[in-house]
């Protein structure tokens, strides 16, 4: 599966971000942040990390959809694409 430009560009930003947060939250533990504060951080991270692999996901889905629009066999099985969206669910 090829994630095409549009989507790839966003989930890049969506990694980037969550590297940003894992500094921060390290930087919280090292600072000896309140637990409560770091682990919003965490949950932050873990639902931008969860929206970046369902945009991959999605990119996937759309280009079976589009492969049989066409009358062309879908290079991802839609089977497999479910078993990942799960794996993030």
């Amino acid at each position: 599966m090829q994630i095409d430009q549009d989507a790839l560009g966003d989930v890049v930003k969506r990694l980037r971000r969550a590297e940003g947060q894992i500094r921060g939250v390290i930087a919280m533990l090292e600072d000896g942040r309140d637990c409560a504060d770091v682990v919003t951080q965490l949950a932050a991270v873990s639902r931008a990390l969860d929206r970046a692999g369902f945009k991959i996901i999605a990119s996937g889905l759309r280009q079976c959809l589009t492969a049989e629009e066409n009358g062309e066999e879908p290079t991802l099985d839609v089977a497999r694409l479910e078993k990942l969206f799960l794996s993030l669910a």
